[in-house]
């Protein structure tokens, strides 16, 4: 794999994916749950919830990096204050 960029960041983060997944897959076998309607006013699970959350998240970093000077650290904080909204209202 000497072709990738493979750092511990890299992955840190599809480890952490994974875990999300695995996680989220528990949590769907434990626990079931109805789809429920939010401020899109289309019916989300936790799955759906969890896909506009990394899809969105993705955007917003990609916007910080090409946008601002500032450290990626602020885009991981409001991509985690997205998430919670995501989850909280849609």
């Amino acid at each position: 794999m000497d072709w990738m960029a493979w750092t511990w960041p890299t992955a840190a983060f599809f480890m952490i994916i994974a875990m999300t997944l695995v996680v989220f897959t528990i949590l769907a076998i434990k626990y079931p749950e109805a789809p429920r309607n939010g401020i899109l006013r289309i019916e989300t699970t936790r799955g759906d919830r969890l896909f506009i959350t990394l899809l969105g998240s993705a955007f917003i970093n990609l916007a910080w990096l090409g946008l601002l000077d500032a450290p990626q650290w602020g885009a991981l904080i409001v991509s985690f204050l997205y998430a919670i909204a995501v989850f909280r209202w849609v």
